[in-house]
């Protein structure tokens, strides 16, 4: 309840606040205090009103078109009829633009009183400016696969992160919120997984800065642009971190004229029922467990005795969870005029969690300004400081791993137990008769301390001077520095699964402190010679990170009230310094003649200290080429049809350095030993150093086409790519009579492949409008080599030579023994009975073994990416739904194990009750019989049992605004209301609460080739929001 007051409450303050200027704008019969009064006769003299009216080419109205006298801040909008009226002078010229629309310069004539201005539709695009590796190209000319999106296209989601914003919008880029807890990143591959033991994340790179750790401290609301870099030409400028692709982030600048905003929204977060197990409640589960005694020939427990009596007793995850406000307050100024320029942006963020004691808190800022000395000097600082703060109880991971794994273990507690007595005090223990004793979780999410803060700072300052004519020279000093913050706090009266209080107290508190600094000297030279045009970049990098990291554990308090590390009896520290170098040089021309025949070559030649003195450096060319077919001579019968044709294909070389620090070293580390019955400290050789190890080589061919119909109101662009690991980092055993089991090294190969499809579309252009934005990709892939004898990698996940990384290895499930034909008739395993489960005998021996009957079961990894986006505008209304989607794979649901579990121990799913029980009742075939207890295979030994099509389709955003028509505009220039819906619904028969859990694992033993098993994670909540954009 005290949730929902704050959100009410949020809300309300932001109305209140508007409605004065509202009333104002939108009442032109009361003066305005606020309006400053201008009696000079002189100026009255020398303006006057014009009238006018914006149309499209239809001769419909345009609501909402900005007109603005060029090279200044007088500006209005177009009201529902598309007129307008603004003061001028003569011989000012007028600029009229509109989202979709070409904009339009009028110059006014003396005398003229009244124009009438008509916009084209900006179909084609064609000369949009892109981002890309150290500069900007014209989208036509570019020769790469780049795909980018604008600010707007990205406005009015109530998220924390900029990578939800981005879910569904890019073709070949899977993007997954595998938990909604507070503050949580997102996970993203670009054209899927690139390396093994290597890292698989994208490099982000801010303002031209990479960013070593993630993105999730940065506000949404300062980024302007984001262009994902996807083939090799188009990311081989970054060279030995490319191999993942890149993702440009671009923050806001200044634009002509100044301009402040307000952005505000709040609303509400809830669990949906999807993100619900669905467990016995008390009357089922007693049920249950007298079911198991009845059927094993055992005594019921009195407890269980008059299940219906029971009701349905306490639901762990409405005990956890409840309804949680969201807010953000964002300002931003921008001030283009003059030679100063700069735009500012302060923003509060604060996301209650739908578990309770769990919130995300972020104050950021940004300041970007730029200063023109004169037509050859510019120089620019760009500061960006954030602070945030996160309380998040560990909610995530499998129990067997993570003990403090809350979610999993409230499923699994008993619904008999009650969360809070009769009396109103809190049992510590959550039990029942012939159970384990667990922590009465209430107590546990209330109790337990978990925050982390985050201090994050990225700065920027830059000169670029253009000595002669078309050359330009910039030198630029970037920095990136975070101080993380974690501590905990596990008072005696709390507990884990299978520990019931009371515990040994314990305190553990992290810090962990790293910067990196990047210093970048650049030369661009611009030139065009008749029919040819050059674009040519030469630039030197460096580039270093530094690391401490320090762990302080404090154990057995004497009691819960002080949890500082001096009142510890035990202490123990850990700690680490890390630190790499990364020299580079870097080279870029492009080349079109005539316009229409295209061709680029970039080289990188990185130098990095992770690597073995004897591979330390290596070069990362590239080259591309385009040809525009639309703009040849033979394609003109078609140019109604075709309005635009481009083919392009591209090959290049990138690398992958996301690898320790000191792999290529004999690292040593320190051993007690004991000499003599003493005790005595020394040191040793722990791992083996390889001077020729060196970088991942990621070889990759595209093939792309880029065409428009219909004048471009249909865009279609097409890429097939191939791209090939060589030299992949890979641990190879050597003899046990060299002292060690492994050494790193380059030993290994890698295929992928894939089709990228993205079509946009204008459906409708009149009063109502509708554009359609599709995307669809497909990522296959092969393994190689794996070492010198391609010996495959086996745990429940399988890489083997020749078959997809990854994939699920295990039993394959026939369903149960069913009777005492089908036991007679096929293969068994040791435990097999009748109502146990039946496993195929693979390897045709007549018997089902554990070790020798495993196959490829699965696939964890979507095969197929698909996002829609739809956008509707009716005059002052528009519409905006965003859909995202995975195909093609499966799901290992681990809680299976354990809420499938027929020993009785656990609470289980409803679903349980659909189990062998007899020969004439034998269920589903999932679960069989209650009588083999803790014997029993089908809870241990992993199988296709526990797969599920993971499938899913996801509405992700559903956002409604409108345009309040204001008619007094001296205040406030733009104001528009809406309503957001987040994670509105999803689409899937997985059994699980999210499907996009699937990228790895989320227990500690999480890696790339442990995929696609979902041991419960903290729900995506569903989010409804209210907003307001005011622009003044």
């Amino acid at each position: 309840m005290r949730t929902w007051n704050v959100a009410m409450g949020s809300l309300s303050l932001l109305f209140l606040c508007v409605s004065p200027a509202l009333a104002i704008a939108t009442n032109p019969s009361q003066e305005n205090p606020y309006t400053e009064r201008n009696d000079d006769s002189v100026t009255q003299q020398r303006t006057r009103k014009v009238t006018g009216v914006v149309l499209d080419a239809n001769g419909e109205s345009i609501i909402g078109a900005n007109v603005v006298v060029k090279g200044t801040n007088n500006g209005t909008i177009t009201d529902l009829d598309g007129k307008f009226s603004i003061e001028l002078s003569d011989g000012e010229t007028l600029q009229v633009s509109f989202i979709g629309y070409n904009s339009k310069d009028v110059m006014v004539g003396a005398g003229e009183n009244h124009i009438k201005v008509q916009l084209r539709e900006d179909t084609q695009k064609l000369d949009e400016v892109v981002v890309v590796g150290y500069g900007t190209q014209i989208k036509r000319a570019v020769t790469g696969s780049v795909q980018s999106i604008k600010s707007e296209e990205m406005a009015d989601m109530p998220v924390a992160q900029i990578s939800q914003k981005m879910q569904g919008k890019f073709a070949g880029v899977q993007i997954n919120q595998v938990s909604g807890k507070p503050g949580q990143g997102m996970t993203m591959r670009i054209r899927g997984q690139a390396s093994l033991s290597g890292g698989t994340t994208p490099l982000y790179v801010v303002d031209g800065m990479p960013i070593v750790g993630d993105i999730s401290t940065i506000n949404p609301d300062e980024i302007e642009s984001i262009s994902v870099l996807k083939d090799a030409s188009a990311t081989s400028l970054y060279g030995s971190r490319a191999a993942n692709g890149v993702v440009l982030i671009q923050t806001k600048t200044a634009q002509s004229g100044k301009k402040l905003s307000v952005d505000v929204y709040g609303g509400i977060q809830y669990v949906p029922e999807k993100g619900r197990p669905d467990m016995m409640d008390a009357s089922e589960y007693a049920r249950f467990r007298k079911e198991i005694a009845e059927e094993n020939g055992l005594a019921v427990d009195p407890a269980y005795q008059h299940p219906e009596a029971l009701g349905k007793g306490t639901d762990w995850y409405d005990v956890l969870f409840r309804p949680a406000a969201i807010q953000n307050y964002s300002l931003s100024y921008s001030n283009g005029d003059g030679k100063f320029k700069s735009s500012t942006v302060a923003s509060y963020f604060n996301q209650d969690g739908v578990l309770t004691n769990s919130n995300y808190q972020r104050f950021s800022a940004r300041a970007n300004t730029e200063y023109v000395f004169s037509k050859i000097v510019k120089v620019g600082v760009n500061l960006a400081p954030s602070f945030s703060i996160n309380n998040s109880p560990q909610s995530d991971g499998n129990w067997t791993e993570d003990k403090g794994s809350i979610l999993q273990g409230a499923m699994l507690t008993t619904p008999l137990a009650p969360y809070k007595n009769e009396d109103g005090s809190i049992p510590l223990v959550a039990s029942g008769p012939g159970l384990f004793d667990n922590p009465n979780w209430y107590n546990v999410v209330r109790l337990n301390k978990n925050k982390t803060q985050n201090t994050h700072l990225i700065a920027n300052a830059f000169l670029e001077v253009e000595p002669v004519k078309d050359l330009k020279v910039k030198t630029s000093i970037n920095a990136d520095l975070t101080q993380n913050k974690w501590n905990s706090f596990k008072p005696s009266t709390s507990g884990e699964i299978y520990k019931a209080p009371y515990q040994i107290p314990e305190a553990k508190e992290s810090n962990n402190l790293f910067y990196t600094w990047l210093w970048e000297n650049t030369a661009t030279y611009s030139k065009q010679i008749k029919d040819h045009s050059f674009d040519l970049l030469f630039g030197i990098s460096a580039q270093k990170y530094h690391s401490e990291y320090t762990m302080v554990t404090g154990t057995n308090f004497p009691d819960d009230k002080i949890s500082t590390f001096n009142a510890a009896p035990t202490i123990t520290a850990d700690g680490n310094i890390n630190e790499w170098s990364l020299l580079s040089y870097i080279g870029r021309i492009n080349y079109n003649y005539k316009g229409k025949y295209l061709l680029s070559a970039a080289m990188r030649r990185d130098g990095s200290s992770r690597f073995g003195k004897n591979n330390r450096w290596g070069n990362f060319p590239s080259v591309s080429a385009g040809w525009i077919l639309s703009d040849e001579e033979f394609m003109k019968p078609l140019e109604k049809t075709i309005s635009f044709l481009k083919a392009r294909i591209s090959y290049g070389i990138v690398g992958n350095d996301q690898i320790g620090n000191y792999t290529h070293l004999a690292t040593i580390t320190t051993t007690n030993s004991n000499f003599n019955n003493a005790l005595a400290s020394g040191r040793s050789i722990s791992g083996m150093g390889n001077p020729n190890l060196g970088w991942e080589r990621n070889k990759q061919v595209d093939v792309g086409l880029d065409v428009g119909f219909f004048n471009n109101r249909l865009s279609i662009m097409y890429d097939y790519y191939s791209k090939r690991t060589d030299a992949l980092l890979f641990s190879l055993e050597v003899p046990i009579s060299s002292g060690f089991y492994n050494i790193q090294s380059n030993a290994g190969k890698l295929k992928f492949w894939g089709h990228e499809l993205s079509v946009s579309s204008k459906n409708l252009t009149g009063k109502l409008q509708w554009t359609t934005d599709l995307n669809i990709s497909y990522n296959d892939n092969k393994c190689l080599q794996l070492g010198v004898d391609d010996a495959p990698i086996i745990g429940n996940n399988i890489t083997q030579v020749g078959e997809r990384i990854g994939q699920f290895y295990g039993l394959v499930w026939e369903g149960v023994y069913k009777n005492k034909e089908e036991f007679d008739k096929y293969p068994k395993h040791a435990q097999a009975d009748v109502g146990t489960i039946r496993f195929k005998d693979v390897n045709g021996d007549g018997k089902v073994t554990q070790g020798d009957d495993r196959d490829i079961i699965g696939n964890p990894v979507p095969l197929w990416i698909v996002g829609m986006t739809n956008s509707f505008t009716y005059k002052n209304f528009d519409l905006s739904i965003v859909v995202s989607g995975g195909f093609g794979f499966e799901l290992a649901n681990m809680v299976d194990q354990f809420a499938g579990n027929l020993d009785g121990v656990f609470n289980v799913y409803k679903a349980v009750d659909n189990r062998w029980k007899s020969p004439e009742n034998p269920g589903n075939g999932r679960y069989g019989t209650t009588k083999m207890g803790t014997t029993a295979p089908e809870r241990d030994w992993f199988s296709s049992r526990f797969l599920y099509n993971g499938n899913y389709l996801t509405i992700k955003n559903i956002t409604l605004g409108y345009q309040v028509p204001l008619r007094n505009r001296d205040i406030i220039k733009g104001l528009r209301a809406y309503v957001s819906f987040q994670n509105v619904y999803t689409f899937t028969s997985y059994i699980g609460a999210n499907p996009e859990v699937n990228i790895s694992n989320t227990g500690t033993t999480a890696n790339s080739l442990q995929q696609g098993f979902d041991y419960t994670t903290y729900p995506v909540p569903r989010t409804i929001t209210l907003g307001l954009n005011v622009n003044f």
